[in-house]
């Protein structure tokens, strides 16, 4: 297997730090409204990666995290005058809601910053005596970049080029640092904001010590893959190298993946530019199975362009599967059951091929553009080979392949039976009559037959209420 690694700009040979283990961290959204498509992109890709980990063997520790203690969540607490943890609280909820839309599993730990305060502290403390950080007249903690003989390796930047032309290190307060590229570990706080004690100042957290802490908690000073968009390469990564590997005296992480912007109508996402959409806007118009199938149908590291077409093209592509997928459920139902035949061996055999181009593909630096490619040629090869004249585990072996390989990709491909409304209503009276008979244990029975058919009941005074999950 070989990734592309953003450190060494070329594909290298995965070698965990502990065989047959991958420790992976993933940035995660701040949590300040609905997360948006562009949100949607890296939670698709690395779950992906996770999943094919998995699918080679690997047990991944998998942790990503939410971006609780931020201006823009406190910026939205103020204007709805509540408390910022109730903004942060509120878009956690939702994010993992829309996260299980995409089928995006949840990580092994969904860290959340404002709970890893005391990491923070201990990790600032160490850079200060160290002389890689500090404090200035008013509280604030700075980190000495120049300090940091590595720094730019991630992003391929020239400190002094920086200085004179790049202006994303800077921030407020430049009068009181030692070097204007210094940037925040720790700042104080202002009105209405949340914050902490610290040795310096009652105040927070800079954004970048924060994955810096997490990250070391739960999976360690070194780890396997550090991952997220590319927009996060340069500062927010470059300054977690830096704070980490100083803090800890080891290399942060082995391969750094990045995954490329997502514009729409080849434009810039921007809500200025009327162009903006959130995972609940496309949730109207398509199954967001057909969106996670449009992000894997481009390579991570390509720039993908989001348009109704392509959109609907996803959409022609995802069906043309779940119908293969749909056939050969309904022959299972219709052949005989009967052992394997000589000749059915033979072509499972060819089938176990697609299997194999599959991994390659994979292997390839998580080509799931290529990979998805595979499984349309398995389809192709069952839709030539599969009828009514196979045997039950001929068509069983088939239909386990193209599900194991779709489930890979995350993708759902195998529909439950959806219950029609009136099917519903009819069990809900049925369930009523019981309840007045006293008959308990067939109500019960059936409102866990619709719960498992993904259907909710709440009984008020108003009558029983239904949705759907």
């Amino acid at each position: 297997m070989r990734i592309y690694n953003t450190l060494s700009k070329k594909k290298e040979e995965f070698v965990p730090i502990e065989p047959g283990k991958v420790k992976m961290y993933v940035c995660g959204p701040t949590v300040y409204n609905l997360i948006h498509i562009g949100n949607a992109r890296p939670m698709i890709v690395f779950d992906t990666v996770r999943r094919y980990m998995e699918h080679k063997g690997y047990e991944v520790n998998y942790v990503s995290n939410f971006t609780d203690v931020d201006d823009k969540i406190i910026k939205k607490a103020v204007e709805e005058g509540v408390e910022a943890t109730v903004i942060s609280e509120r878009y956690i909820a939702e994010c993992k809601k829309d996260m299980a839309a995409m089928n995006v599993r949840p990580a092994t730990t969904h860290p959340l910053a404002t709970n890893e305060i005391c990491g923070m502290l201990e990790m600032i403390e160490s850079l200060i005596e160290k002389g890689f950080a500090y404090k200035a007249s008013d509280g604030t903690v700075y980190y000495r970049t120049r300090r940091f003989k590595e720094y730019g390796k991630l992003s391929h930047k020239n400190l002094d080029d920086l200085q004179g032309g790049n202006r994303s290190l800077l921030v407020s307060g430049e009068d009181q640092k030692e070097d204007p590229l210094d940037f925040v570990l720790w700042k104080p706080k202002k009105d209405k904001e949340p914050y902490w004690v610290s040795p310096w100042c009652n105040g927070r957290p800079g954004w970048h010590i924060e994955c810096s802490v997490m990250s070391k908690k739960y999976l360690g000073d070194e780890i396997d893959i550090h991952a997220g968009g590319e927009d996060l390469v340069f500062p927010h990564h470059e300054n977690g190298i830096a704070q980490s590997e100083a803090a800890n005296g080891r290399p942060f992480a082995r391969y750094w993946m990045h995954n490329a912007f997502l514009n729409i109508d080849n434009k810039k996402m921007s809500k200025s530019a009327g162009n903006f959409f959130t995972v609940r806007d496309i949730a109207e118009k398509y199954d967001l199975q057909v969106l996670r199938f449009f992000m894997l149908s481009a390579h991570y590291r390509s720039p993908l362009n989001f348009s109704a077409d392509l959109m609907d093209a996803a959409k022609n592509g995802y069906e043309r599967i779940v119908t293969s997928v749909s056939n050969l459920n309904y022959l299972l139902e219709n052949v005989a059951s009967e052992p394997m035949r000589e000749d059915e061996q033979a072509l499972i055999e060819e089938a176990k091929g697609f299997i194999k181009k599959f991994d390659e593909a994979m292997d390839d630096d998580f080509n799931t553009a290529d990979a998805i490619s595979v499984i349309f040629e398995l389809v192709k090869f069952i839709n030539t080979n599969a009828d009514s004249s196979h045997t039950a585990e001929f068509i069983k072996a088939l239909k386990d392949e193209v599900v194991e390989l779709s489930d890979v990709c995350g993708l759902i491909v195998e529909r439950k039976e959806e219950l029609l409304d009136s099917d519903i209503e009819g069990l809900i009276e049925e369930r009523q009559k019981a309840r007045k008979e006293k008959n308990f244990a067939r109500a019960d029975e059936i409102r866990k037959e619709l719960l498992d058919k993904g259907i909710i009941l709440e009984d008020t005074r108003e009558g029983v209420k239904w949705k759907r999950a």
